[in-house]
């Protein structure tokens, strides 16, 4: 006799089936390789240009050879790594493929991940010539490579899935219990599946959706207290939790840029209120 599986897994199960690649599909491995290439072509040129430039410069091999050793770590893992990070995700090949590294979780990459990528790719893109990435982003069903399986990301196609989406609208009768209801801090990847969940339940089953939208009710009830009235709709639950939350960050973000433009305010005062004559 089999064990029941937990609310958790069972959710996990029906988005990865069902929900997410409606929204966030694997890019192939011919996107990731032209995105690749593009990319190679570009950082060699910059790191050629440096050498150039440094050639002029040097006195002596020595500073030659130095030189040589900080452009190749340009090249291979300083612009790999700070494009990444501060594009979250994208770099010049990929903006011209429509791809875009993000978590495993869909969430946007941050420093760590992107080093991890490009000291793997020292080996698996570079020294190979990208002949192990391509190999791996062929073999593994999200198109990972190596480097993605150890930072625990993956390449998202972008320019056919980020589409516009209806907002969401609070339930009418459910309204008056959010205005009291204690919603805690959803776990990211929850709320980002809910909403995806939410803007293409047109496209699922009729059968799927209400099998996915009580699975989300379930997965949603142990941050939200009291519980939705007896009887309420599972999708509604899950469109009322993600509104008041949406609602409540807005607010709570709200009164910060309040706060931070007072004490600017405050700032551009002189001790004992006296207005600065300008």
């Amino acid at each position: 006799m089999t064990t029941a599986a937990s609310p958790t897994e069972s959710l996990n199960r029906v988005i990865t089936g069902e929900a997410v690649p409606l929204d966030l599909a694997p890019a192939s491995a011919l996107s990731r390789l032209m995105s690749g290439v593009i990319d190679a072509i570009v950082y060699l040129s910059i790191g050629i240009g440096v050498l150039m430039l440094a050639g002029r410069f040097s006195a002596n091999p020595a500073q030659m050879s130095t030189l040589t050793i900080v452009a190749i770590a340009l090249m291979m893992v300083l612009l790999p790594c700070l494009t990444e990070t501060f594009t979250r995700g994208l770099s010049a090949g990929r903006l011209a493929v429509g791809l875009r590294i993000v978590r495993d979780d869909g969430g946007p990459v941050r420093f760590r991940h992107a080093f991890i990528r490009s000291l793997t790719g020292i080996g698996e893109i570079w020294l190979s010539l990208g002949s192990v990435a391509l190999i791996s982003s062929m073999v593994h069903p999200r198109s990972k490579r190596l480097g993605d399986m150890v930072a625990g990301t993956y390449s998202l196609r972008v320019r056919d899935t980020e589409v516009a989406t209806a907002p969401l609208l609070m339930p009418p009768e459910l309204r008056s219990w959010a205005e009291i209801a204690d919603i805690r801090r959803l776990p990211d990847s929850l709320a980002l599946y809910a909403r995806i969940y939410l803007s293409r339940t047109g496209e699922l089953h009729p059968n799927v959706r209400a099998d996915v939208g009580r699975a989300f009710a379930a997965a949603l009830e142990p941050y939200v207290a009291p519980p939705p009235p007896w009887g309420t709709d599972p999708e509604r639950f899950v469109a009322a939790v993600l509104v008041a939350r949406r609602d409540t960050e807005y607010l709570a973000g709200l009164a910060v840029a309040q706060r931070e433009q007072e004490e600017a305010r405050r700032a551009r005062v002189l001790p004992y209120g006296i207005p600065d004559a300008d």
